[in-house]
Parts: structure tokens; sequence; C-alpha cells
């Protein structure tokens, strides 16, 4: 498909420039956006850098009030009216993901899909009772009211650029934020720019979405901008981490959803060719570069070489190369310095003594799909989230056994068990620290309508989607009322 034939996107529109209270050009200057598959010239954005992040805060201030006193069914219409152009567009926009992000065309709906769901549960947020009474000790009326914050910095990554993105910006918008993102500067098209403009032709008034592609500075900024009072921050644990500590330095309220290093628990009464299908998609979608993909297989050891053979062959021929060919499964990895760490971490554990069964080698930025046997503690496989298309095979004795292994983790995002007896599994996924556990499926889940997040370093303990938005991107406020004001004994 040509996507310069199609015309919603227009990229004429808003080439070299960003959004502010329309498109307009960044004092940080433009950067080119580069295919991770061919490394060819896709587009040029505006790029942000300090001044714009402010600039953008103090419009997006200017404008929260006027858009929190809008009719909540007015912003609804805003923002279904927004989920009806992605989805009316998906065939234009989801090549723009593949190009930027390298993903699949499969993948690529998923998130036009995903998106247009995220904002349509977004919409029944901005008319859902946000208040409730309080008892009093005298005549006074208490009431308790969910208020927005302000103005919303979202910081997205690269992995699921329009996903990513718009479950903070459409819930926060929703309930009566403005928001100021800034989008991964390698997928700030995907990422952003499609954002733009569904809310632009959507209706959104002016100032109430500022998107400013950019670096560490502009992150920065976010985090410190007196105007901001809330960050929304998606991506490593070692970002988050920074981002935690400006915020809590200047008191604003973060919410941080970070990597993980996901187990699935396999149990020895599992369909074991269901059971590989599952870890296959788990461990290798997207190049695995997902925080919920299957970081480690935990096989009970009677079914451990059968399970990994199965996983061998499946890994043997999944086809990568240019997503645009429509011909493979797995796409490029983001980054040359993201091959190499993968590479690092499968040449550890093959030194430590684990088994490479399948994959392990790369052509440039194509990295094989790779299965490890006989990954063990101590191993960088067993402990680090690789962030590549790895499966790292795990043998225990014991139910106890798999729980234990599970836990060492110093994340807790997502776990899914595979047994033929639903209760064993639960009674097993019980003991789970995570923060999403799946019983009979694989870690890969995601959706508008759950809470999601994760304990330890997935994240602080916040949650996005589902009945947490109103959590996080609303505060209560206290409001008694009295008949007429009565003078007190001072």
């Amino acid at each position: 498909m040509n996507i310069h034939n199609l015309d919603f996107l227009q990229s004429g529109r808003w080439n070299g420039l960003a959004f502010f209270s329309g498109w307009q050009p960044t004092v940080a200057g433009t950067v080119d956006i580069t295919d991770p598959a061919t490394g060819q010239h896709v587009a040029n954005v505006g790029f942000g850098g300090a001044a714009d992040i402010a600039r953008a805060a103090r419009e997006a201030k200017a404008a929260q009030k006027g858009w929190a006193k809008m009719l909540a069914l007015e912003r609804a219409k805003i923002l279904n009216r927004a989920a009806d152009l992605l989805e009316e567009h998906g065939a234009e926009l989801a090549p723009w993901i593949m190009r930027e992000s390298g993903s699949i065309h499969t993948k690529a709906m998923i998130e036009i899909e995903h998106g247009a769901l995220f904002i349509r549960h977004a919409a029944t947020l901005a008319t859902a009772a946000t208040g409730t009474f309080l008892p009093g000790m005298d005549e006074r009326t208490h009431y308790a009211r969910r208020v927005p914050h302000g103005v919303v910095g979202v910081i997205s990554p690269f992995n699921f650029p329009l996903v990513l993105s718009i479950r903070s910006i459409a819930p926060a918008l929703a309930l009566g934020n403005t928001v100021v993102h800034k989008p991964d500067p390698r997928t700030p098209i995907s990422g952003g720019i499609i954002i733009a403009r569904i809310f632009e032709e959507a209706g959104l008034p002016q100032g109430v979405l500022h998107i400013i592609p950019g670096g560490a500075e502009a992150g920065e900024a976010l985090c410190t901008d007196d105007n901001i009072a809330m960050i929304s921050f998606t991506g490593s644990a070692r970002g988050g981490s920074k981002v935690g500590e400006l915020c809590g330095k200047h008191l604003k309220k973060v919410q941080l959803e970070l990597g993980g290093k996901n187990a699935l628990i396999i149990l020895d009464d599992a369909d074991l060719d269901v059971a590989a299908s599952n870890a296959a998609w788990g461990a290798f979608l997207h190049q695995g570069q997902i925080c919920m993909a299957t970081g480690l297989v935990l096989a009970e050891e009677p079914i451990a070489a059968g399970l990994a053979e199965r996983l061998a062959v499946k890994a043997a021929h999944l086809p990568v190369g240019d997503p645009s060919s429509h011909q493979v499964a797995l796409g490029p990895i983001i980054s040359d310095q993201q091959v190499a760490g993968i590479q690092a971490i499968v040449d550890d554990a093959v030194a430590k003594g684990a088994k490479l069964l399948a994959g392990g080698i790369h052509d440039g930025r194509y990295y094989k799909a790779t299965v490890l046997s006989g990954v063990t503690p101590g191993m960088r496989a067993f402990d680090e989230e690789i962030f590549g298309p790895v499966a790292c095979i795990v043998s225990f004795k014991s139910d106890e056994d798999a729980v234990e292994l599970a836990n060492r983790s110093e994340y807790g995002l997502a776990a899914g068990v595979i047994s033929g007896n639903v209760g064993r599994a639960m009674a097993l996924g019980d003991q789970l620290n995570v923060g999403q556990l799946h019983i009979n499926d694989q870690t890969v889940n995601g959706g508008p309508y759950a809470p999601f997040g994760g304990r330890g370093k997935s994240g602080n303990g916040s949650r996005m989607g589902g009945p947490a938005d109103i959590e996080e991107f609303t505060q209560w406020q206290w409001v008694s009322v009295k008949d007429q004001a009565a003078a007190y004994p001072f």
C-alpha cells in the first residue's frame, strides 16, 4: 500500500511541525524519522526542547478550566468522534505504525482497534458518577467529588506507540484535564501525529491537547514544570525511576507503568501443543518488544523437554524481515543498540550452560526467534527483561518451586498459568506477586476495561484502564455547605 495516496493524515499539514494550539514549529527544531526495517526516510517532525514544553504547559493550563466546564456529554461526543475517525482511517494509518515501529500489519491493526476501544471507554468516564454524599456532625451538607488534576503530562514509548499514548491521553481528557504529550522521538507519528489529527478533526478545542515529540530534555521539562500537575509515564524501569524521582521532588502525582519479566507457568497436565503456541505468541509477538512479553517459560520437569522441542520448531518456522512485505511474522528490532543488548544476554546464557535450540543470530536488526532451554537463576536471561524475541525455558519440580522461581523477579507485571486443572492453576496463581494474572493464557493481554499495572520494578502500584482511570486522572475534593455563615467564639 502506498500510504501517500491516502490523505487523512495530510503530511503537508504537519511536516516539520508539532501540535501546540494548532500545527506550529518548535524552538528546538526538527527530527528525521526513519524506518527501522530499511533505514529509509519516513517523515520529518517538530522536535521539542524545554522551551517548547514550557509553552505547551502554559497554553494547556490556560485552556483547562474551560475544557473542564464543558458539558460532559459534549466531551464524550468529541472522544467518540475521534474513535470513529481512527477506525474509519485505519487502513491508511496502520502502515505508518508499521514503518515507524517495525511492527507487522496484524500488530498495527491491533493498535488501531484497541486504540479506538480505549477512546470509547474514556468517553463513558466523562459522564460517569464521580461523587458521593458524606455523613456530617452538624447541619451542614457534606459531599466528596472527583475533580481533574489540571494539566497531565504523558510520556509514551516506541513499542505500542498509538495504544500506549491513547490509554493515558483519552481518559485524562475525558475527565476534564488538558494534556501535554511527549511521544518517543522514534515513533512521533504513530504515537503523536495520528492522535493529534483524529482529535483535531473531531473538534477538540485548541489548547486542550499538545503533542511535542522530544527526548530527555523535554521529558525532564514535563516532570519539573509548575503548570503540569501529573505525569503518566510508560517505559523502562530505569527511565521510570528518573521520572519518579523528579516528580517526587516537585510533588507531582506520577503514574509509572514500567517493564516486566513475566512468567508463563506450564504444568505437567497441560496440552503441550497449545502450551507451546501460547509461549511462542507471548515471547515472540512484536519481536518480544512488549512489557507483557513472556520473559520466562517455567515448565514442569516431565514436560520441559517436549515443550522446548515444540517451541524450537515454531521459532524456526517464523519468518523475519521487512513488515511491508506482509510475508513475515517478526519485523526489525527498534535499534542496533537494542540488538547488541539482546545478543549479549543470549551469549551470556549459552556461556553459563543454557542450550540454544533455535535462533540466537541476527541479520542487522532482524533477530531470529530464539529458544534457550536450561535457563537458571544467575543467568542474565533469567534475571533481566530482554525486550527481544527470546523464549527462556526454566524447568521446575513442583508447584511450590514454580511459585518461588516466578517470584524471584524484581518485576511484578504479568503472569500466566496453563493447566488442565483450573483449580490447581488458580491456587498457584494466587501466590504470584503480579498486577495481572491470566489462567490458561499467555502473558500478553491488555485492554481498556481492566486496571493495568504492576508491582515492584514494574511500576509504582498505579493502574490505568477500567475503573482505575477515574482514580488516577482525578482527585477527591471535599465540599461542605451551610445555609448561612455563623459566628465562631473567637
